[in-house]
């Protein structure tokens, strides 16, 4: 049974949005970091954007920035990833991860979009937007 559930993919045009959800209640271990990657065929994948449990986050990348927003739930252990005008180029299975690896501190607010950095991932959800 997969820990991490992604949901809310499917077929959009151009200009479109789509909400991803994560449902990390099946994680079993506590985590602190949330991770949503995408990767299209061909090529590698990449972080689109990461939550902290305490609600830091990091910068999007430029790919993404101003149109890709994440947010969540904590009590719920329900993550979101809102996707805005979406382009063809965002066409890719998305996928969320979780980063179990302790920390305190000022730690407790950081994340980061490395692939490395995430120790669970769900199965991915297909996204797609044809040109």
């Amino acid at each position: 049974q997969r820990q991490l559930v992604e949901s809310g993919g499917g077929l959009v045009h151009p200009g479109g949005a789509l909400r991803l959800s994560c449902d990390a209640s099946r994680f079993t271990l506590n985590y602190y970091a949330i991770g949503w990657f995408r990767q299209a065929p061909g090529k590698e994948r990449e972080g689109v954007g990461c939550i902290s449990r305490w609600g830091g986050v990091t910068d999007a990348p430029e790919s993404v920035k101003g149109r890709f927003t994440i947010s969540g739930d904590n009590a719920r252990n329900l993550w979101y990833l809102q996707m805005n005008s979406l382009e063809p180029g965002d066409t890719a299975v998305y996928y969320c991860a979780v980063d179990s690896t302790p920390r305190s501190g000022s730690y407790l607010y950081t994340c980061g979009l490395g692939r490395v950095e995430y120790d669970t991932w769900g199965a991915g959800t297909q996204v797609t937007v044809p040109s």
